[in-house]
């Protein structure tokens, strides 16, 4: 009887530690919820929408609140109770719009608190320190004649008080980005845009875009004559001789034409190959060097023919079958067989390899956004990282890729948009339309530090 009532007491004590531990452990838990933002807020502009994750992995969130104190004024921006227990995640997204708050710029203050359902009401609060700032950013457009042709090249300088996230111009639905220069002292921003060929048709227009940290956006019309061009239009046969010569080349490459016929594969490479090409193209093209790398008028291939030109519209026919269409970006230029293709001007070889209808190919970043384009190589002699100076062998030409002989196909291209490689072998152009904006400025800047 004795060892029984021990058992009982024994067993009374485990239930009470046990139940008191079970007690302390659930009911009466100490875990505080978890607050997590999806990114840092220092800043909210016009609009900003707040991703917050609130999660508690015991009994769960009770109590959920948002607000936001200015000049000791409070505004619930969310609130939510949750009627009962077991909602272990909540993902938020809260709009904070100061304008229908009747904030001004100027300091804030976010509070986000979440409360458990815990006897003990754990909580946890996250106080944010915020600026207000929904004014957009000022854009000084320093740069005048800003004369383009359709296919052409232009240059724009302009300044910006207030740092920003996000500098570029905008021409119809392509973007091209500013780069951060110096003119003696005046922090400004360059920026090489291009126009498409037909812009004079589409009435393509060009706007300075910039954003701050806030995500305030402004925009600033770039006055630009356009100039009226035209370009050549070329009819080319395809023979039997050529698809055996070439489009084996592709068949290799691709194993999915393979199965079809060399007129196929021809119409497949010349038109979905030649734009998948310019995507790759616009991917190396989308980081650039912070800096001007390059000097001087670009050098054109030595002792060799135009064979065709930037812009030439071409049609293909086959036994007198019009089959296919392309527009040629950029200029072929012919020598002598396996000729010495030297660098046109000093940069950073950012691609070398074989690049379908180019074959053979190098790249080079000449810095801010401007890049040249080397094809139909045979020997590149150049690797990607290294730097080459204006006149140094980086290759030698040949017929790889859709090349119907031993040519250089060149191009030039900016923010990877490709325009006519002729304005940058003029050195009157580069003068007029470069160099004289950039040396303005730096007389404009001289003349406002003396006065």
């Amino acid at each position: 009887m004795k060892n029984l009532k021990q058992y009982l007491i024994i067993l009374l004590v485990i239930l009470l530690f046990g139940g008191g531990w079970w007690f302390l452990s659930t009911c009466y838990e100490g875990e505080k919820p978890v607050l997590k933002l999806s990114e840092t807020i220092d800043t909210i502009g016009r609009k900003k929408i707040i991703d917050i994750i609130a999660t508690d992995k015991k009994r769960g969130l009770r109590k959920i609140s948002v607000t936001i104190f200015q000049d000791k004024k409070k505004h619930v921006l969310y609130s939510v109770d949750y009627p009962q227990k077991g909602t272990k995640e909540e993902t938020l997204h809260v709009v904070v719009n100061p304008g229908s708050l009747k904030l001004h710029d100027g300091e804030a203050r976010i509070n986000i608190s979440a409360v458990d359902y815990s006897l003990r009401k754990n909580s946890t609060t996250l106080n944010i320190k915020v600026m207000i700032d929904t004014t957009p950013p000022h854009i000084y457009l320093l740069s005048s004649a800003h004369n383009i042709s359709p296919g052409g090249s232009c240059v724009t300088i302009y300044n910006v008080p207030e740092a920003v996230v996000k500098n570029g111009v905008n021409v119809g639905n392509d973007y091209f980005p500013g780069y951060p220069i110096n003119l003696e002292g005046r922090s400004c921003y360059i920026a090489y845009f291009a126009f498409p060929i037909d812009a004079k048709k589409k009435d393509v227009r060009a706007e300075i875009i910039v954003r701050d940290k806030a995500g305030n956006e402004s925009l600033k019309s770039i006055p630009c004559y356009i100039r009226n061009r035209k370009f050549r239009t070329d009819t080319i046969n395809i023979t039997d001789t050529f698809l055996k010569r070439k489009m084996p080349e592709f068949q290799m490459i691709d194993t999915s034409l393979r199965e079809a016929t060399l007129l196929q594969t021809f119409q497949y490479v010349n038109k979905q190959m030649r734009y998948d090409n310019f995507k790759t193209i616009q991917l190396i093209c989308k980081k650039s060097e912070q800096k001007k790398l390059w000097q001087g008028p670009f050098l054109r291939m030595k002792n060799a023919a135009t064979t065709a030109r930037f812009g030439d519209k071409r049609t293909y026919y086959y036994k007198g079958k019009k089959v296919s269409k392309s527009i040629h970006m950029g200029i072929d230029l012919a020598s002598t067989r396996h000729a010495e293709i030297v660098v046109s001007n000093s940069g950073v070889v950012v691609f070398t390899g074989y690049l379908g209808i180019y074959g053979d190919t190098i790249i080079i970043d000449h810095g801010l956004g401007l890049f040249s384009l080397y094809g139909h190589l045979g020997m590149i002699k150049v690797k990607e990282g290294q730097m080459v100076t204006k006149g140094e062998l980086i290759g030698n030409s040949d017929t790889s890729g859709l090349a119907g002989g031993d040519h250089l196909h060149f191009s030039i291209l900016i923010g990877g948009k490709f325009v006519d490689p002729r304005e940058w072998w003029d050195p009157h152009w580069i003068k007029d339309n470069v160099e004289r904006k950039i040396n303005y400025q730096k007389s404009e800047a001289r003349s406002q530090k003396s006065e």
